[in-house]
């Protein structure tokens, strides 16, 4: 309990960069990182009314230096006619040593960045503005503009007590402990005449999905597979169209031509077939027809009144003998 984590260095790799880009051998790393925090002083030194939050950095193998500034007021960045760029990028250059490269981005919504807020209220602070309505405004003007949830936490010589005390306020949600939670940090420090009170805010504007922080999430994995195969079933549907067409194309001479040939050669087997069981079929006729005439036969000669008087006879021969 009580280990504090400076909330962007916590998801530094997770969905936030690096403000310095940059890659030296160990020899040359130290002198390197010095250059960067004097440089970023003496920015910050000479655009203090800025409005700036946020200074990138990155060294490119030419021995190039790039400076990104992030401000809220471009125009004081720039100057009448880009006078004040040329100026600071001709300082830097003799300082350094290096070719210099300065580029400025405006930032488009500053009650969103917890930097300008924090800034904000210590410059409140020091016009001897009440820190409870300057942390209340800041906190309502937040939530307007689109954030989640909002924390402000103010220590010191509050009102010019003689004791220091602390001093929060928050509305909504903001979860530090959430990887995937976009929360802006920002600290400012406001110098009285009373000692220097400490400005500290927490802005925790959205979730991060997996899409946004270009990772393949697992559910979705298996969405590409079904996609090529939409394509090629629709593909494989519309080939026969063509080739129905094809066939319906061609003249007629064509389509008679190769009619009276499938024609043909059908009632051909099927005259051979029709031929070949007749032959067998054909045989047996002229027995059933002499069983026939061979009963006919039977039955003429036992109606006959010769074979009754045969079988009389032979009965009477029999009684005689007996």
């Amino acid at each position: 309990m009580g280990h504090k984590v400076h909330p962007n260095a916590f998801r530094l790799g997770v969905f936030r960069p690096w403000e310095a880009n940059w890659f030296a051998s160990p020899k040359d790393y130290t002198n390197m990182l010095h250059e960067d925090l004097e440089m970023r002083r003496i920015i910050l030194a000479r655009l203090r009314n800025a409005g700036i939050a946020k200074i990138e950095t990155e060294r490119s193998s030419n021995a190039q230096l790039t400076v990104t500034i992030h401000t809220a007021k471009p125009g004081i960045v720039i100057g009448k006619g880009g006078s004040s760029v040329d100026q600071l990028r001709e300082d830097l250059e003799k300082r350094f040593g290096n070719r210099v490269r300065i580029s400025i981005q405006e930032i488009k919504q500053p009650e969103l960045d917890a930097q300008l807020v924090a800034e904000n209220i210590a410059s409140q602070i020091e016009r001897r503005i009440s820190y409870k309505r300057a942390m209340k405004q800041a906190i309502l003007r937040t939530m307007r503009s689109g954030a989640k949830g909002v924390r402000i936490y103010c220590g010191g010589r509050l009102r010019g007590a003689e004791m220091a005390r602390r001093e929060q306020d928050r509305e909504g949600r903001v979860p530090l402990h959430t990887l995937r939670a976009d929360i802006d940090f920002g600290r400012a420090t406001a110098k009285t005449t009373f000692g220097a009170i400490g400005c500290k805010v927490w802005i925790y504007k959205q979730e991060i999905s997996p899409a946004q922080r270009r990772l393949t999430p697992i559910p979705e994995e298996p969405t590409p597979v079904a996609e090529p195969v939409t394509p090629q079933a629709e593909i494989i549907e519309a080939t026969p169209e063509p080739a129905a067409a094809q066939v319906e194309v061609p003249t007629p001479e064509a389509a008679a031509s190769v009619a009276p040939r499938r024609t043909r050669t059908a009632t051909a087997k099927v005259e051979e077939k029709v031929a070949a069981p007749a032959r067998p079929k054909a045989a047996p006729k002229p027995k059933a027809e002499a069983k026939t005439e061979v009963k006919k036969t039977a039955v003429r000669t036992k109606s006959t009144p010769a074979a009754v008087r045969k079988t009389g006879t032979t009965r009477n021969t029999k009684k005689a003998d007996s």
